[in-house]
């Protein structure tokens, strides 16, 4: 629940934080896993040009191994179908890339070309989900290859190359499923457990228990997206029912059994057979996914309109971050466009956090590179090496924070740099630091100027559609026999508009001048919406199976 706050009557200038920017946080519960699969992705390729002699090449099959990066919390069918798309997306952003390469020598046409090419890859990340690492990868590979001297005949071999690449990093991507088929399903149901018992397990009231709470309904309603992806099998049906399981504790809490919660995550983690939990209100809910399953999604063309504002910032901040890098005379700018492409988030605050954390990241990084590069000097052998080292760390830390991930990633992308020739480090840090603040600077003030007008229509959209939601499943629990698939689906549509809507106020609350919105109606409107949420959960478990305890207080 979130308390009613008076809501200004006028906009007025938001206070951009720096506490906690560069907090580091607690690795993620499979932070080793992207990890590996990246090193696992990119050693054979590199190692094979090693062998040939050919590590010029090399850049060329990292923009295929690097897709090894995504997708890594869908359950293997969708990840099969998104892994393909970002190998798709990656090889032909690198052609447009090449081919310009090849036909202008010009700095500034390079330039614009890159910063339109970032705006696409950021609107497509974002509309499709497809999550980390987003666009940056994306943009970093198609940036440095507009820099790259090029020719026309070479672009088909070197497009093959990372088709190839990609193929490969698709199969690493896809491997881990033959130990565990429903890994990612799995996780994910743990997490919406152990959520839940952390919440049942608080006492008190306040705005901690509020976020905890906040918190584990995210994880249930991340819970249900990779089994709405998945198959029907009995696996997923036992899923199913611990994910109702853990709905029904959300709702009663004094009444669930955290240390059972808990238990059944653990079991989750390994190999072993899920928990056959047989819930009264799981014969109403799967009734209810199966509705799900076959609504219609929304178009892309939808999800990318509300985008807009972010593909302008991403423009304008890249090309003024590479027009203000050729200006200061650096010769290839692509890091200073790649720095801004970064820093773009759902609102300005976010953004302004991120850059922060991106010029602490890269200046680290770039210590680190003048304390690595004697080593990696040493011959194509040790280059190689490192850079598969930096690579697991990159991925690694990540997780944990943004900025200790780029301490990683800034030497990684200069050692690449150096698989045709060893150059002098210290231009390449020169360089890179300037690159760094240029990027941060310009890509920041573009976030100022292009505002975002259309954030708080959003937040009345967001409001209308959750009260929509709320009074249809109003109307439904009011009837004396509702269809239990028509009530799950109501009840699912209700919990996403909530979601939705709190998504919506946090992104219009974090730009800088936000228009007053209308706060007191939000909070009402949460409220409401979570006990009609509540009651349909009691509707659910109302059999005499469920306990009167849980009714009761329902």
């Amino acid at each position: 629940m979130h308390r009613a706050t008076p809501t200004p009557a006028t906009p007025h200038v938001r206070r951009l934080p720096l506490a906690g920017v560069l907090r580091v946080g607690r690795p993620a519960d499979i932070w080793f896993k992207p990890a590996l699969s990246v090193v696992a992705s990119v050693a054979p390729p590199n190692l094979t040009l090693l062998a040939l002699g050919r590590l010029d090449l090399a850049m060329y099959t990292m923009a295929g191994s690097l897709c090894a990066l995504y997708a890594h919390n869908r359950p293997y069918a969708a990840r099969a179908r998104a892994l393909a798309w970002v190998v798709l997306g990656m090889v032909g952003g690198l052609a447009v890339s090449l081919v310009a390469a090849s036909l202008t020598g010009s700095a500034v046409v390079l330039v614009t070309i890159g910063a339109l090419l970032a705006a696409l890859q950021k609107v497509l990340c974002d509309a499709t989900r497809i999550g980390p690492p987003g666009n940056v990868v994306l943009t970093f590979i198609t940036s440095a290859s507009l820099f790259v001297p090029q020719t026309l005949g070479q672009v088909p071999a070197h497009l093959a190359q990372a088709l190839a690449a990609g193929g490969w990093a698709w199969t690493v991507g896809m491997a881990p499923g033959l130990l565990r088929p429903h890994g990612p399903e799995r996780r994910a149901t743990a997490g919406a457990l152990k959520a839940v018992a952390a919440y049942a397990a608080a006492q008190g009231t306040g705005d901690g228990h509020a976020r905890s709470r906040a918190a584990a309904a995210t994880a249930v309603q991340a819970a249900w997206q990779p089994l709405l992806c998945t198959k029907d099998t009995r696996t997923r049906r036992a899923l199913e029912r611990l994910v109702v399981r853990a709905e029904v504790a959300l709702a009663a809490p004094a009444d669930s059994d955290p240390g059972q919660l808990r238990t059944w995550a653990r079991e989750l983690t390994g190999n072993g057979p899920v928990p056959e939990v047989h819930a009264p209100a799981a014969a109403a809910e799967l009734p209810g996914v199966d509705t799900e399953l076959a609504a219609p999604t929304r178009p892309l063309r939808q999800r990318l309109g509300p985008l807009t504002p972010i593909a302008v910032r991403t423009a304008l901040g890249c090309a003024l971050a590479g027009y203000a890098a050729l200006a200061l005379g650096v010769g290839r700018p692509y890091w200073a466009l790649v720095t801004a492409a970064s820093l773009y988030q759902a609102n300005l605050a976010l953004t302004w956090s991120r850059g922060l954390q991106r010029v602490v990241g890269n200046i680290a990084g770039v210590l680190l590179f003048a304390a690595v590069v004697p080593l990696a000097h040493l011959g194509p052998a040790a280059l190689v090496l490192c850079c598969l080292g930096l690579n697991f760390g990159a991925e690694a830390l990540m997780g944990r924070n943004y900025w200790l991930g780029s301490v990683c990633v800034t030497p990684m992308a200069l050692l690449v740099t150096e698989f045709t020739r060893f150059q002098e480090p210290g231009q390449l840090i020169t360089e890179r630091v300037v690159d760094t603040v240029v990027g941060a600077l310009a890509g920041f003030l573009a976030a100022v100027a292009v505002t975002n007008r259309r954030a708080g229509d959003r937040v009345e959209e967001a409001l209308a559609t959750a009260e929509r939601s709320r009074e249809h499943a109003a109307r439904l629990l009011a009837e004396p026999a509702p269809a239990p698939a028509a009530l799950e689906a109501a009840r699912r549509s209700l919990a996403a508009s909530l979601a939705d809507l709190r998504a919506t106020v946090d992104a219009a609350s974090g730009e800088w001048w936000p228009r007053a919105l209308p706060q007191e109606r939000v909070v009402r409107a949460e409220q409401a919406g979570h006990r009609t949420l509540a009651a349909m959960v009691g509707a659910r478990i109302g059999s005499p199976a469920a306990g009167p305890a849980v009714r009761h207080r329902l």
